[in-house]
């Protein structure tokens, strides 16, 4: 069974820092994406990072692009994101999800697994 477990959640002051943790499980993500997305109150979830598990490319939405930086861990199965820069809209529970690699990795629908969520609370 598959399991992604996201982590380092928490509350920070705008222009801080902060990195999350996915943790896989349950199969090989050889073929798959493994992307980061949110979902702030009142609004649509929406893409922040993905990267392509065996060739490390990465993808990231314009809002993201220069704060935040996706990488991957082979070995432990873990992906991060490190977020840096961090601005009050970037409040949101962060999702960490699995697809295969097919199509863009930047429509949720297509993911097939999703971790449970961990909040990022930024502070003006």
């Amino acid at each position: 069974q598959v399991q992604l477990v996201e982590s380092g959640g928490g509350l920070v002051q705008a222009g801080g820092s902060l990195r999350l943790s996915c943790a896989a499980s349950g199969r090989t993500f050889s073929n798959y994406f493994m992307g980061w997305f949110r979902q702030a109150p009142g609004k649509e979830r929406e893409f922040v990072a993905a990267i392509n598990w065996s060739t490390g490319t990465p993808y990231y939405a314009d809002s993201v692009k220069g704060r935040f930086t996706i990488s991957r861990d082979n070995a432990k199965n873990t992906m991060y994101l490190q977020m840096n820069s961090l601005k009050p809209e970037d409040t949101a529970v962060y999702y960490c999800g699995a697809k295969v690699v097919a199509g863009i990795p930047r429509d949720d629908r297509a993911y097939n697994y999703w971790g449970q969520g961990t909040q990022v609370t930024v502070s003006s």
